[in-house]
Formats: structure tokens, C-alpha cells, sequence
């Protein structure tokens, strides 16, 4: 595939996979969660283990490296939901 294609997968990647790591550490912080929906963060996550389950059977680099920072960061925003409710 062309470099510059797969560049611009990668840039996108970072961009939207990072984007939640303000909201984890808004949660940690303030040891609260109470404006974070749970339904809303379940049905993400599952969405993004679908796209990266995409992108290993197509082989997309940056579609599984994205899908593996996002789900990580929404496992970690249900996990702080569940705890700080």
C-alpha cells in the first residue's frame, strides 16, 4: 500500500486513539464518574474489538494499532466507571 496512504492511517490512528486518555485522567483525578455513561462506554468498546478484529483479518497496521490503544483506554474508562460509579 502507499506510504502516504498508510501515514495518514497512522496520524488519524493517533489522533483518535489518544483522544481519551484526557477523560481517564479526569476520572482518576477527581475519583469520580458520575457524568460518564457505562451503556454508552460498553458499546464503544465492543465496537472498537470489532474494528480491530477487522483490521488483524485485513492486516492494517494502523487499524490495529489504533483499535488496540482505543480499546485499551475504553477497558480503562469502564474500569474507572465501575469503580468511581
Amino acid at each position: 500500500m502507499n506510504f502516504n496512504i498508510e501515514l495518514i492511517g497512522a496520524a488519524a490512528a493517533v489522533i483518535t486513539s489518544l483522544c481519551w486518555v484526557p477523560q481517564m485522567v479526569k476520572m482518576f483525578r477527581e475519583r469520580q464518574a458520575a457524568g460518564v455513561s457505562l451503556i454508552a462506554n460498553l458499546a464503544f468498546a465492543s465496537g472498537v474489538a470489532l474494528w480491530l478484529v477487522y483490521g488483524v483479518l485485513i492486516g492494517s497496521w494502523p487499524l490495529i494499532g489504533a483499535n488496540v490503544v482505543t480499546l485499551a483506554c475504553a477497558l480503562s474508562i469502564i474500569a474507572l466507571k465501575l469503580r468511581y460509579g
